[in-house]
């Protein structure tokens, strides 16, 4: 690996200094690849970042987020909602309309009902479509109302009746999985949907040759005028990071998301900075990322049995016993925060205007609380297993010879992600790698996983963590409106969850892009969605 990336950065250098872009290339298109490629074009598979990225280009919903992750109008120019939270009544637009697609009468788009939002929606929760994403309604829309709950009171009002108030409920509608689709195109293609999109986004489908390449045209009927700005956009599905690397470098691409871990030395400093050779050949972005690298514990005696970890001073010990400053220096080259600040990331609010610090790099503490636990300096302490993927081996051995300078020694087992994926839905392992990228931007993604109702095999639990205060403060802030009440309450169950420590956050990540310089007005968002409405190319 070290040979490859050699030779593979003294290309690159060469490349950048004395090449041209090898690019026959219209302009005003955007060039990407996407190397692990996609499943579907239909929103009601929008659930893994690829299809994200695609279907975001064609589609629209009732509302739409900003770089900021705000919540703005879209198809609804704006909304009311009822003083007890669960009736929310949406004014669309009369000027959107669906592209021009054979499914239609003539051929033409015709304008987008609130008739459109209720089918797209029931389609959503259909046990037919089987959609990924149903999660976002089958627990919280009223079935009873009028309308199963969504009901379309005319051609420009949509009515949607929850069970109980939900606060980040428009954060869910901002969702690609929300995107409105017309009737008439699900009964042509059915399955086929998923390679024949029709939507109102601000590019339409030209062409699309499975697993080779995709083309999108700007979409000259779109609302939101004047945009977008380009004409088009060209995507490859070239396997592999490095080759998409080396598109990049050559100037076939305009965009690549994330570094390759090989290449992450030859690129960037220590300190996370773009080394002095390659400044100005590129454009290179660090942003906040909504995801949350952690190890995961189970604290449930019934469910880790014999696990010394179900000690919750030994748990404390381990947090306290991290440098994660000198993990990501030398591990990640500064690419994200370290993990002081608790599960959910710092850069969310309300954990944004106030950090607080829960465990920072401090081996006296985790040695008085290793004495506490039971086992002053780790003496009679069990060896203590941790469950990762290869991935994720580097982290885990940096982690293993910082505990064992304070007694605890950690046996690192090695598994596939399918394996461990399965392990921790059903408690076979007590102590393991794991992640959490955010669904919607509200603190209550995050603190959801420690809801006991949410238990693993049937919630995202995986800790099995039971706490009574925890679960009250849970469903209070679940039928709180009021938003400065709602994040008090969030800050009292991440005070629970941190002082209970069911895992150790190792780090919050960052979104990392690298674009050409003609790219202007792709702007990074902690979602690391992708917005070319917007773009520019010079």
């Amino acid at each position: 690996m070290k040979r490859f990336s050699f030779y593979f950065f003294l290309l690159f250098a060469v490349g950048l200094s004395t090449c041209k872009p090898a690019r026959k290339h219209y302009a005003n298109v955007f060039y990407m690849n996407i190397y692990s490629g996609i499943t579907s074009m239909d929103p009601a598979f929008a659930n893994i970042q690829a299809n994200i990225w695609v279907i975001s280009q064609l589609y629209n919903g009732l509302v739409q987020q900003d770089d900021s992750l705000h919540i703005k109008p879209c198809i609804a120019t704006w909304w009311q909602i009822s003083p007890d939270g669960k009736e929310y009544i949406f004014h669309l637009r009369n000027d959107v309309y669906f592209t021009d697609n054979e499914v239609f009468s003539n051929g033409k788009g015709r304008k987008v009902t609130a008739s459109d939002f209720r089918y797209s929606f029931l389609r959503l929760v259909s046990k037919d479509v089987a959609s990924p994403g149903k999660w976002l309604f089958n627990d919280k829309v009223d079935t009873t109302a009028p309308g199963r709950g969504f009901e379309a009171l005319n051609d420009s009002a949509f009515r949607i009746t929850l069970k109980n108030p939900f606060p980040p409920f428009l954060q869910l509608l901002g969702m690609q999985y929300c995107s409105v689709v017309p009737h008439e195109a699900i009964e042509k293609y059915g399955k086929d949907f998923r390679s024949h999109p029709v939507g109102t986004g601000p590019f339409k489908l030209n062409y699309y040759d499975e697993g080779e390449k995709l083309v999108f045209g700007k979409n000259p009927g779109y609302f939101e005028t004047p945009l977008p700005y380009i004409d088009g956009v060209d995507i490859s599905f070239t396997p592999g990071r490095q080759n998409e690397f080396f598109s990049f470098v050559k100037g076939d691409l305009d965009y690549v998301s994330g570094i390759d871990p090989s290449f992450k030395d030859n690129l960037l400093t220590r300190n996370g900075e773009l080394k002095e050779k390659f400044t100005g050949k590129f454009q290179f972005q660090k942003s906040p990322y909504l995801n949350t690298e952690y190890f995961g514990i189970v604290v449930d005696s019934n469910i880790a049995k014999g696990s010394p970890l179900v000690n919750k001073y030994i748990r404390q010990a381990m947090n306290y016993g991290i440098d994660r400053e000198k993990m990501l220096k030398f591990l990640r080259n500064n690419i994200g925060t370290p993990g002081n600040y608790g599960f959910v990331p710092p850069s969310l609010p309300p954990f944004d205007k106030n950090k607080k610090i829960y465990y920072d790099y401090n081996p006296d503490m985790a040695k008085e609380l290793l004495a506490k636990s039971g086992y002053p300096e780790g003496h009679g302490l069990p060896e203590i297993k941790l469950t990762t993927t290869a991935n994720y081996q580097d982290l885990a051995v940096f982690v293993q010879r910082e505990l064992q300078d304070i007694g605890i020694n950690i046996k690192i087992e090695i598994v596939l992600p399918p394996t461990l994926s399965d392990w921790k839905v059903h408690g076979k392992t007590s102590f393991f790698r794991a992640s959490w990228v955010a669904d919607y931007a509200d603190a209550e993604n995050y603190l959801s996983l420690f809801y006991s109702k949410n238990e693993a095999p049937n919630g995202p639990n995986y800790f099995h963590f039971k706490n009574a205060e925890f679960d009250v403060l849970y469903l209070n802030s679940q039928n709180m409106v009021d938003e400065a009440r709602r994040d008090s309450l969030y800050v009292k169950m991440q005070d629970i969850v941190m002082d209970e420590a069911p895992f150790i956050v190792l780090y919050y990540d960052e979104v990392v892009r690298l674009e050409s310089n003609r790219v202007k007005g792709l702007n990074p968002n902690p979602l690391n969605s992708i917005n070319l409405k917007t773009v520019r190319l010079q």
